[in-house]
């Protein structure tokens, strides 16, 4: 929100780029949801042939799960 308050080129210049991340990021998720669709078509149309290859094509198009830690202070009690 800054860059956009501020008048200078560098502020400017991050501004654009900003908005050119989210362009990209909806167009990268609209892609996402066009491949989901077209799979469930092919889905339904070939649904026991093959059963396997959606499934991993499925599992493939999931995020990894996180491997972060939590944040904060965690006191261990002892019980």
């Amino acid at each position: 929100m800054l860059s956009s308050v501020l008048r200078s080129e560098q502020a400017v210049a991050v501004n654009i780029e900003i908005m050119r991340a989210f362009v990209r990021l909806r167009q990268l998720l609209a892609t996402h949801e066009a491949l989901a669709r077209k799979i469930t078509d092919l889905e339904q149309k070939y649904d026991g042939q093959f059963k396997i290859v959606f499934d991993a094509l499925r599992a493939m198009m999931e995020p990894p799960p996180s491997k972060r830690r939590p944040l904060g202070f965690h006191v261990h009690r002892e019980e």
